[in-house]
């Protein structure tokens, strides 16, 4: 061998429990290092430059050279170590021909019958005065669905508001319409719905449970919690009303497991307690959590200190997962869940979501968005559904997403796990929803650390865990 050098940005190593592991970052690829690559990777720490012969002498004495030629040769086929003369290719841009989506959003209506004081909606008022999609558009935007995934077996048809139960003739319609067509077309669809609850009713419940709907409840944990910002258009707490409303939910729903979706806010940030309200409690099957850092009125968003808190609390309660999960038990943390399905599946974005290519969102005048938070935004719309994708414009932001050059991403540890972060999240904060969410990159690479750590815990002590709980996630993803 030539001499050869250590690529850092492709390499990252944590110990668990006395086991190194080794996250190949381009790849997400996780590995248990034994004694021969664990030293070989600390030979290339200390020298800027290794040839064969300082792996002999170094090395040498302590391991067989043939090993020590075969580790090399692996570390250096996953670009961990690379020839010393050899610069820093460009990145590779896949270009966009073409948009595969497998979701649709439908945003229903901008009405809402709650006045939540941080949503990040900018087209949000009341349900009277809210902009109602018509079936036209909505039949628009399944035909273009279809059209789009014509290589899918399955695809997603999301309804979203506002309060997407303001407008359920709508619904209704939808549903009726794309199942035939789905029939048709020899495809499976399926029907997502995020709710406030506030409008159920055991006839409407019994419908979304005929029709398999993924069901999310926004709720913010208990009273005192939920109802600092989740209010009606009057200014009352709406908690009494939906937790009535979830109860009975969750006592005649069947088809499909409910997850509650939680917005944590200044004041807003006792993890543990809303996670056993919600799940223990209440009975919802999963929690997930979502802090807001971003949001346009700074008064909610969550403050360095209170942000360092609430991953700390986050971790301490994916700590209870881990346990829970070597017992056997799933306490339903949806954001350990992801992010061991992440890990699992050895998650390699080259951008950071779906949104634009596999979903888009549709307005109630039948714009195309890249996703549901950018309606009623002042960003770019891509086309609509009566004129078909501008897939030039929005192939060029795709393109422009991949590319990392200049910015700290294109080295980062977890830019496999990341690309750069939510572009509404970096729109709503910086106004260039390309610029990295760098406000809490730290804490999104000490979250991702302690995710290998749990990962490999569980799969050491008790592997069917991720069989039966993880995997099947990975595989419907």
């Amino acid at each position: 061998m030539g001499m050869l050098t250590l690529v850092p940005h492709n390499v990252h190593d944590i110990t668990v429990d006395g086991h190194r592991m080794l996250v190949h970052v381009p790849s997400s690829s996780l590995f248990e290092m034994d004694a021969v690559s664990a030293a070989v990777l600390d030979l290339f720490r200390r020298e800027d430059r290794v040839s064969a012969e300082d792996l002999r002498r170094d090395l040498g004495g302590r391991h067989a050279l043939e090993e020590l030629a075969d580790c090399v040769e692996s570390l250096t086929r996953l670009d961990i170590l690379r020839d010393a003369a050899v610069l820093e290719s460009p990145p590779v841009i896949q270009a966009v021909e073409d948009i595969p989506l497998s979701t649709i959003v439908l945003n229903v209506n901008t009405g809402c019958n709650l006045s939540c004081t941080y949503c990040y909606k900018e087209d949000l008022t009341t349900p009277a005065k809210g902009l109602r999609m018509g079936f036209e558009t909505a039949r628009q935007s399944v035909d273009l669905l279809f059209t789009q995934a014509a290589a899918r077996d399955r695809v997603n048809v999301v309804f979203f508001g506002g309060e997407p139960l303001t407008n359920l003739p709508l619904i209704k319609q939808v549903v009726a319409y794309a199942g035939d067509k789905a029939k048709a077309e020899g495809k499976t669809v399926d029907f997502s719905l995020t709710t406030n609850a506030t409008l159920l009713t055991e006839e409407i419940v019994d419908w979304l449970d005929a029709h398999a709907f993924a069901l999310t409840v926004s709720m913010d944990g208990p009273k005192a919690l939920h109802d600092l910002n989740r209010r009606t258009i009057g200014g009352q707490g709406s908690y009494d009303v939906v937790v009535d409303k979830v109860r009975m939910l969750l006592g005649r729903y069947r088809s499909r497991p409910i997850g509650a979706r939680v917005t944590l806010t200044r004041g807003v940030t006792d993890v543990a307690a809303i996670h056993k309200h919600l799940r223990d409690e209440l009975g919802f099957y999963e929690v997930g959590f979502g802090p807001v850092t971003s949001g346009p009125m700074t008064s909610f968003n969550l403050p360095e200190d209170d942000l360092l808190q609430v991953f700390s609390a986050m971790k301490d309660l994916g700590e209870v997962y881990v346990e829970a999960a070597i017992a056997g038990r799933n306490i339903g943390f949806s954001n350990m869940h992801q992010l061991l399905t992440d890990i699992a599946r050895g998650t390699r974005k080259a951008v950071p979501c779906g949104a634009g290519l596999g979903m888009l969102a549709v307005d109630g005048e039948g714009d195309l968005h890249l996703c549901h938070r950018f309606v009623g935004s002042d960003q770019p719309t891509y086309g609509s559904v009566s004129g078909g994708i501008d897939v030039a414009r929005l192939g060029a932001f795709i393109e422009t997403a991949q590319d990392r050059t200049g910015r700290d991403c294109a080295t980062c540890r977890i830019r496999s796990f990341c690309a750069g972060g939510c572009y509404h999240e970096s729109y709503a904060r910086s106004g260039d929803p390309h610029a990295p969410v760098a406000h809490y990159c730290d804490l999104m690479r000490d979250w991702v650390d302690f995710g290998v750590s749990a990962y490999t815990r569980i799969t050491r002590a008790n592997p069917s865990f991720l069989r039966h709980h993880v995997e099947p996630r990975s595989h419907a993803s």
